[in-house]
């Protein structure tokens, strides 16, 4: 029996102003935590963002970056 991998294409996903963005993975060699550092330079509203465990969905591995400003607590 032959096991066959899969590699998922990375999606990180940011919610401004009401709509969602869909942001490419800059580099596959990157963590989740560097990519949403790469990010923060053209969006700082995700210097206080969290990483979110990644999800499979639609052949593709989605990460969110959900910003805590402006939170309580």
């Amino acid at each position: 029996m032959d096991l066959i991998t899969t590699t998922y294409k990375r999606i990180f996903i940011m919610q401004d102003n009401g709509q969602t963005l869909e942001l490419a993975d800059p580099e596959r060699a990157l963590s989740p935590q560097a990519v949403l550092n790469f990010y923060a330079n053209s969006y700082p509203l995700l210097t206080t963002a969290k990483v979110s465990e990644g999800q499979v969905r639609n052949d593709r591995l989605e990460y969110r970056f959900d910003s805590v400003m402006g939170t309580k607590g």
